[in-house]
């Protein structure tokens, strides 16, 4: 039989991150966001309360909104 032979390339370049440094950012703003509107849902003690019911609800969707930006946004160096 034949002798197979292999070779392995060991490449001496790091591994490109996948997220850059703006999306990690991004990323922690948002959570940030979440964080906040949970504490404001959570200071308003009162059911019908205007806090609670109108503005932590859209804070914490703009954190959520602003984390899958944050996934999707790509680097200039990428897209070229």
């Amino acid at each position: 039989m034949a002798k197979r032979t292999t070779t392995v390339k060991s490449s001496t370049a790091p591994a490109e991150m996948l997220y850059t440094k703006q999306n990690y950012l991004l990323m922690g703003i948002g959570v940030a966001l979440i964080v906040v509107g949970f504490i404001i849902m959570y200071l308003e003690n009162e059911i019908d309360g205007f806090l609670s019911l109108y503005v932590s609800p859209v804070i914490i969707m703009a954190g959520f909104a602003e984390i899958v930006y944050a996934i999707m946004k790509k680097s200039p160096s990428a897209e070229a």
